[in-house]
């Protein structure tokens, strides 16, 4: 059972890297000569040695990408905390907080789909997608959790 848990935590480092890319990489939009921007600053090229940047609006988006991450990562060390109870208890808090993080991030990426304002002529990046998979996936490492049992 004790491996088991090593690869449902490893797992969960996943599910980490891959909120932890979708949040803060560019990628999000890709613009018609190829530039990537992300989900925080809209920068694009205007000369041969000059940028024009704007905060990007889409602050509800920001912010459940952030909760998700800060979310899962206090999910991990709630696993931590919990694999030092009794044996045979549960993992309610880890899961239950790892299944908050993996809805947020895909209501983030969810918003994001739905509004579609990136500047005009861009199309969605591979962070989209990143958003999406790492939501995904914590859902399913939270399910996963709500199932386990403590082994000590």
């Amino acid at each position: 059972m004790s491996s088991v848990l090593v690869a449902v935590t490893g797992f969960h480092v996943l599910v980490l890297v891959l909120l932890f890319v979708a949040t803060l990489d560019k990628g999000w939009w890709v613009l018609p000569d190829g530039a990537q921007l992300n989900l925080w600053v809209d920068c694009v090229r205007t000369g041969n040695r000059s940028w024009s940047c704007s905060r990007n609006g889409n602050t509800a988006a920001q912010a459940l990408q952030v909760a998700s991450l800060l979310l899962s990562a206090v999910s991990l060390l709630l696993l931590l905390a919990q694999l030092q109870a009794p044996r045979g208890r549960r993992l309610w808090a880890a899961g239950g907080t790892q299944l908050t993080a993996g809805l947020l991030a895909l209501a983030g990426a969810g918003l994001v789909t739905s509004q579609g304002r990136g500047p005009p002529g861009s199309r969605f990046g591979h962070c989209l997608g990143v958003a999406w998979l790492g939501g995904a996936l914590a859902l399913a490492n939270g399910v996963a959790y709500t199932c386990l049992r403590t082994t000590q």
